[in-house]
């Protein structure tokens, strides 16, 4: 094969990514002459479902937006809520709050890295397939993703679209007693917690680096979660860096509600999803962004862990850039959401009451907290009684997709000139971008996992091939695969 056939490849079963969607990749005389994500998923219309209805109904509606990650979506409603009508929710109900997100954070990063991540760095196709070669670190996983379903269902009601989550707080808040078991099982997942971070840290990791500005929320003295202030940190080509470089870069800040101003959202023909530019330029945000602009305050034991995973040390000015090591970031995470969530129940005394009044007023509000996947926005306009009249929500995946665009340009790119005489298949093109795409732990959507590749070599070449099967630098890859000509 030449760099000058023309040909499509559909690749119609992408497994571990959550949602819908397809790539584009066109080639031109050995150059990535376009790489196109597109999420092509009917829109839902969360944001028109949500006009009109009463303001205490957006954290249940909008938890229906994702089956894993609902607590991100109900928090950043509730606190955009409680914004427009002037209500601050803060001491035990905060707490509270912040104990369901470490919760979220524990099962979620906990699913990603074992049940979608980690079998691309272990040579199989699935986590039933890890289960046989790796039992062990399989059942490891599952008990630190029961742990962080079990304080969504003790504090939120069940696991999956919480119910006990309201405008001001909770319906109802528990006791210490019941914290207490919780407590015990979470000493427990600590354990396991460490041993998935030494166990991550051993995997071989490709040479990697984006460059791209990040996006975090901040909140100085603590790992943000479920509030703080958006903080940006400059992209390393600025400063005349390789995307690559493990050095912070200075950052900046903006007030929240003037988020909009900053993060533009635009469409684009190749996708039903919102692309996203921070003040022109892309962006990503999510576990990379964090550990960058937040991890100077992680406690001692979690950069101790971190620097011996080989992350480096954040309080000394490193970061980390390499997309596929953002596994062992996600890992770090977990643990420190295990620490924070005993510290919470240590501290916890039951509030007087399980919510706040919030009393209906015509306003604007603004919400933002830290889903796992990134930093999640919520807008809501308010009438005087209140009915919400306006709704914007920009999620993370949206942010980044323009971002896992260029990465999978610079991936692909790589490969391609990585030996002039050995050109890569189509096959081996299609492992690679799925890697790469991966690696960001995209949430299309909640619904089937699909991926078609679209490879354009040249048109105008020869006619169709079929190509089949895994490639050994890339396994996992074999699926439903049909070529048709370009």
């Amino acid at each position: 094969m030449t760099h000058r056939e023309a040909k499509v490849l559909r690749v119609a079963s992408l497994a571990r990514v959550e949602g819908e969607g397809a790539l584009h990749l066109r080639l031109q005389d050995g150059e990535v002459a376009e790489a196109r994500l597109k999420i092509y998923e009917p829109p839902r219309f969360f944001e028109a479902f949500l006009r009109g209805r009463s303001y205490t109904e957006p954290p249940d509606i909008t938890s229906r937006v994702c089956g894993i990650c609902p607590v991100a979506y109900q928090i950043s409603a509730c606190r955009a809520i409680e914004d427009a009508c002037g209500t601050v929710v803060d001491g035990q109900l905060a707490a509270l709050r912040r104990l369901l997100y470490c919760g979220e954070w524990i099962e979620s990063q906990t699913l990603h890295i074992y049940m979608l991540h980690a079998p691309d760095f272990l040579g199989v196709d699935s986590v039933i397939d890890l289960a046989r070669t790796h039992r062990t670190h399989v059942e490891q996983g599952l008990r630190l993703k029961q742990t962080g379903n079990t304080i969504m269902e003790l504090l939120g009601g069940r696991a999956i679209h919480p119910i006990n989550v309201r405008i001001g707080g909770f319906h109802r808040a528990p006791t210490r007693s019941e914290l207490r078991p919780l407590a015990e099982r979470l000493k427990r997942a600590r354990d396991d917690a460490e041993a998935t971070v030494r166990w991550v840290a051993g995997f071989d990791f490709p040479d990697a680096g984006i460059d791209t500005e990040l996006l975090a929320l901040a909140e100085p003295g603590v790992y943000a979660i479920d509030s703080g202030t958006p903080t940006a940190m400059a992209a390393p080509g600025t400063a005349g860096l390789p995307g690559d470089s493990d050095r912070a870069l200075p950052t900046r800040t903006f007030p929240l509600h003037t988020f909009p101003d900053h993060v533009i959202e635009t469409q684009v023909p190749h996708s039903t999803a919102l692309h996203s530019t921070l003040d022109g330029h892309r962006h990503l945000t999510g576990t990379l962004a964090r550990y960058a602009i937040s991890g100077r305050w992680l406690p001692p034991d979690v950069l101790r862990a971190a620097r011996e995973a080989g992350l480096g040390d954040p309080r000394e000015g490193m970061v980390c850039r390499n997309p596929f090591r953002s596994i062992i970031v996600r890992a770090i995470e977990v643990l420190y959401a295990v620490g924070e969530a005993l510290r919470l129940i240590h501290d916890y005394e039951p509030p007087a009451r399980p919510y706040l009044d919030v009393p209906a007023r015509a306003g604007t509000g603004h919400g933002a907290t830290e889903a796992p996947r990134g930093l999640l926005y919520h807008r809501y306009t308010l009438d005087p009684d209140g009915t919400v009249t306006q709704a914007a929500l920009v999620p993370p995946t949206a942010q980044n997709q323009a971002a896992i665009e260029q990465d999978l340009r610079r991936s692909v790119q790589e490969r391609l000139g990585a030996d002039a005489g050995a050109h890569p298949t189509d096959t081996e093109l299609t492992a690679l971008c799925e890697r790469v795409i991966r690696n960001h732990d995209p949430c299309i959507s909640c619904s089937t996992h699909f991926l078609d590749l679209t490879v354009v070599r040249n048109p105008g070449g020869p006619g169709p091939t079929k190509p089949g099967g895994s490639h050994p630098a890339y396994p996992g890859t074999a699926g439903r695969e049909e070529a048709a000509s370009g």
